[in-house]
């Protein structure tokens, strides 16, 4: 059996997260949907930054978009929503076969909005509307501000992936916005069926404290932060709060493992996945961290429901001086800054490349 299948069969979906109009055109997605089990997507500014940066894909579109007087924030929307669109056609069987629990792809709203609360909800109900497919997720970063538009967004029947949770604290935030979003379609009568995930990132912590704690603790963290939300998320799924919600019809909001490629050239390149594979969860790999995990990965061992040595390991953090708590503010903080970079570098391709192809270059 491949790895991809066994992990699979554990009960953990394998999202791929990557977008490229090469991976649409040449087929390489459906291949990895047919050979590699992948039964979703993730997208993210960076990774569209790269996209149509490094190759002339989106030019033929970007010409024609500039011709019918779009530019900007704008004109990259209108790509990024021809692609994900296209995804979400490729994965509709999946989520159709699972009645909604699987199949996803996201999309995310300008991470310019990460502490605006009005204008974040404002952008996910538009992108929403114009995915116009039951599919897709809209991106909302976890912040304090982005959780009150998680909550309205949810409302709203807007799906939504969170994104930017670097603890269990954090999620366990992002899931309570969740449920009073439901809780208040319920109360309104409306249905709680509206998808969400909780995406917690990994293998930052583990290069936040690289080279500053004992080589007995190295590539540790990262393991245990997510062991812990896992434990975090097991208790909330079984809480008479949650039951009374999916009694009344909800979907739970599944936790995504997120930034799971292994930043450590001298540790396994599996190292996460393996180390996280858990049922009713989400894992979405980067491409290079999915093909070696389909070469040379083990899906064998359930991470346990307790969280198994988390709590210790933690604790021999905080004895050599990590301070958890502060450590995630930091790495959220670093995170929106870091996707806020990538957008307005992209704001900066997507300008160089229109006027580029606007005078003919």
């Amino acid at each position: 059996m491949k790895p991809t299948t066994q992990l699979q069969a554990l009960g953990q979906s394998l999202w791929l997260d990557n977008i490229t109009r090469t991976l649409l055109d040449d087929g390489g997605l459906q291949r990895y949907i047919d050979e590699l089990s992948v039964t979703g997507l993730t997208s993210n500014p960076t990774i569209f930054d790269h996209a149509i940066k490094n190759s002339v894909d989106y030019d033929a579109d970007i010409r024609a978009k500039l011709k019918a007087g779009k530019s900007g924030e704008a004109l990259f929307f209108e790509l990024a929503l021809g692609d994900i669109t296209r995804a979400a056609d490729l994965f509709l069987p999946v989520h159709e076969r699972t009645h909604g629990v699987d199949g996803w792809v996201s999309l995310e709203v300008s991470p310019l909005l990460a502490y605006d609360t009005q204008s974040t909800i404002a952008a996910a109900r538009d992108l929403h509307v114009r995915a116009a497919r039951p599919n897709v997720f809209i991106k909302i970063p976890g912040t304090a501000e982005g959780l009150p538009a998680i909550e309205e967004a949810i409302f709203a029947g807007v799906p939504v992936n969170v994104t930017l949770l670097f603890s269990s604290a954090h999620y366990v935030a992002a899931a309570e916005a969740y449920l009073r979003g439901i809780e208040r379609r319920i109360a309104t009568g409306l249905s709680p069926f509206v998808g969400s995930v909780a995406s917690l990132f990994i293998s930052r912590w583990d290069v936040a404290v690289a080279g500053k704690v004992p080589a007995e603790l190295a590539m540790k963290l990262g393991v245990a932060v997510g062991r812990q939300t896992y434990k975090a998320y097991c208790e909330l799924l079984a809480s008479p709060r949650y039951r009374r919600a999916m009694n009344a019809g909800a979907q739970p909001q599944r936790l995504l493992m997120a930034s799971t490629g292994t930043k450590d050239p001298k540790a396994p390149d599996t190292l996460y996945v393996e180390a996280l594979a858990a049922p009713f969860t989400i894992d979405t790999l980067p491409e290079a961290t999915l093909k070696a995990f389909a070469d040379h990965g083990r899906a064998v061992v359930e991470t346990p429901a307790d969280g198994g040595d988390c709590e210790a390991v933690l604790a021999q953090f905080r004895a050599v001086g990590v301070d958890i708590d502060a450590l995630a503010r930091r790495l959220q903080t670093e995170g929106a800054a870091a996707f806020t970079a990538s957008w307005n570098e992209l704001m900066g391709v997507i300008a160089a490349k229109s006027a580029a192809l606007a005078s003919g270059a």
